[in-house]
Formats: structure tokens, C-alpha cells, sequence
């Protein structure tokens, strides 16, 4: 176990959704915590990543800046996802590398995992098949910094892990309708339509596909214990392993909102990936934790401080 007291480490994305919650876990564990702000650090610019890297010098790097969304984003900016995180990745890697860092710490994303699994997703089916269509161009890349990671680790010596978390939700995500992803998707559609007493809230698909939910907190707290404990250069899940209907969300988040209209599925929109779920007995295993807050109240905290926070919510990125 590394201990991560008086440790420098850069968080990329620190500043963000789960980055900010990461930073503080490991500020309260004495770690020195560094935060490159894109205005000023763009490392889709070599430059910048080597530059910024070989003056803080640190012992470790956690990467979980990207430019990601929900299904929609993802079938209209398809080209903007594929090169801003490759080359983002790409260059925070080998910067890493130049800096001389003992860890590096990965964030991948469950889009990385073949479809048509109908089963949990273990880290041994990696490989094992296609990515779905919807997702290829996020978790293609996310699959390939990975790659790399093996790569600096076979020719440098690179201590490289590759975290694969699934889909997560909660405070300060983004609700912006054209990046959220389906939880904050839902919690705006249903929050504004119980404002302003619309008749009826409109919903992408048939419900029928099975996701997992991961409260942010609890995402953070397993990547800042897989960097304490993990090595191995097996790609690792951070999950819940607990499926649920995008139908059994859409009734969960109505419940808690206090909306009471009539729920009208647009079939004619896609589904995505029918399933996808997480074994996480490897986690279980390797860092002797799992996630701590079930569905129902991450989904109460999250709709609590998107309430009180509305108008700042529906103008982050």
C-alpha cells in the first residue's frame, strides 16, 4: 500500500464533476494536490503537458480530464470525442513518462467493454469483442490509452493502472442538455417539468436497457484506494455491480421530484447497449471496499443539490 501523505500529484479534470471530489479525498489523506485548468494548460498541446509536468514534478498523475456526454453527444460530435481525448491522453501519458512519475492512474469508462454481454462484465472480457456503435469513438480511445499505458510500462517501466468505471451521477455533474449523461438527463427533464406543471415528460427509448449507477463519491473514494493499492496492469472495475432499468430510474427520479404527469417513451429513439453491467468481485478482492450509498439516496442528494442550485447547474459545460 503506498502511502499518500506529503505525495505531489496532479489530478487531471480536477476541477470537474468527479475530479473536484477525487482532489479532495486526496487532500484530506495529506497528499499535495495540483490542478491544471484547461484555459491556461490545453493538453491536447504537446507542448503544454510536457511543460506543465516537468515543473511540478510529480510522484503521481490521476487522469480524469475528458470531453464526454450522453448518447446524443456522442452520434453528433463523434470526431471532437475521438481526437480531444486522444490527444489529451496521448500527450498526459507520455508527459507522465517524461516527468519521471511513479503512478499513473487511468479513469476508462464502461463504453470501453465489448456489447452484447449479457451478463456482468468481468476485466477478462476486455477484448472480447466490439465496441456497440453508439460508443465506440469514447470508449475506442479510452481502450487505446490503456494500450499505451502497457506500451510505457513494457519499454520504461511505467507503473500504468487502468480504472474502468461505470456510468456515475451526482452533485456538480453536468446538466447541460447537451452534454449530461442519463441520470442528470432525467433529474432536469423531470425537476423542469414539475416547475413549470408540464402534462407529460418525453423519454429516449423503451426503458427496457439495464444500467448500473455509481455515486460519484463513491467513484472516488475506489480510485483514490486503487491508487494506494493497485498495480496490476489488468484493467480494474469500479462499480456497483447492481443493475437497473433505465425504466426503474425514470420511476425513481419521478418519486423523488414529486412529479406526477404522464411518461411518454419515444421508441423511435435508440436504446444503446442493452445491458451493461460490472463484476466487481476483482475490486472486492483487490481493495477490500465497495460503494457505500445505494441508488435511491445518491439519487436524493443529487436532486437535493440540483433543486438548490439550479440556475448555476443548468450553465456548467
Amino acid at each position: 500500500m503506498i502511502d499518500l501523505k506529503g505525495k505531489r500529484i496532479v489530478v487531471t479534470g480536477g476541477s470537474g464533476f468527479l475530479g473536484r471530489v477525487i482532489v479532495r479525498k486526496l487532500r484530506a489523506k495529506g497528499a499535495e494536490v495540483f490542478v491544471p485548468r484547461s484555459f491556461k494548460w490545453d493538453f491536447t498541446v504537446r507542448e503544454n503537458a510536457e511543460t506543465y509536468f516537468r515543473a511540478m514534478l510529480p510522484d503521481m498523475v490521476i487522469h480524469s480530464a475528458a470531453f464526454y456526454g450522453g448518447l446524443g453527444i456522442n452520434l453528433e460530435r463523434p470526431a471532437e470525442i475521438y481526437y480531444n481525448n486522444m490527444t489529451m491522453g496521448t500527450n498526459v501519458i507520455d508527459a507522465a513518462h517524461s516527468a519521471k512519475v511513479k503512478k499513473f492512474v487511468g479513469i476508462g469508462t464502461g463504453c470501453s467493454y465489448p456489447d452484447g454481454i449479457e451478463r456482468p462484465m468481468a476485466e477478462t472480457d476486455f477484448w472480447n469483442g466490439p465496441l456497440h456503435d453508439s460508443v465506440i469513438h469514447y470508449g475506442g480511445v479510452k481502450k487505446m490509452l490503456h494500450v499505451q499505458c502497457e506500451a510505457y510500462r513494457r519499454q520504461y517501466g511505467l507503473n500504468g493502472i487502468h480504472l474502468i468505471l461505470t456510468n456515475l451521477y451526482g452533485e456538480w455533474d453536468s446538466f447541460n442538455q447537451e452534454r449530461s449523461h442519463v441520470v442528470p438527463a432525467l433529474i432536469r427533464k423531470f425537476v423542469e417539468a414539475k416547475r413549470e406543471n408540464q402534462p407529460e415528460v418525453i423519454i429516449w427509448g423503451t426503458g427496457k436497457p439495464v444500467r448500473e449507477f455509481l455515486y460519484v463519491d463513491d467513484a472516488a473514494e475506489g480510485i483514490v484506494k486503487a491508487t494506494e493499492e493497485y498495480d496490476q496492469l489488468e484493467p480494474l472495475n469500479i462499480a456497483t455491480g447492481t443493475g437497473t432499468t433505465i425504466k426503474e430510474l425514470v420511476e425513481g427520479i419521478r418519486s423523488i421530484v414529486g412529479y406526477y404527469g404522464e411518461i411518454v417513451w419515444d421508441s423511435e429513439k435508440p436504446d444503446g447497449q442493452h445491458m451493461k453491467i460490472f463484476d466487481i468481485s476483482k475490486m472486492k478482492r483487490v481493495l477490500k471496499w465497495e460503494p457505500e450509498t445505494n441508488l435511491m439516496d445518491g439519487l436524493r442528494k443529487t436532486i437535493n443539490w440540483f433543486e438548490k442550485n439550479y440556475e448555476e447547474a443548468i450553465q456548467r459545460w
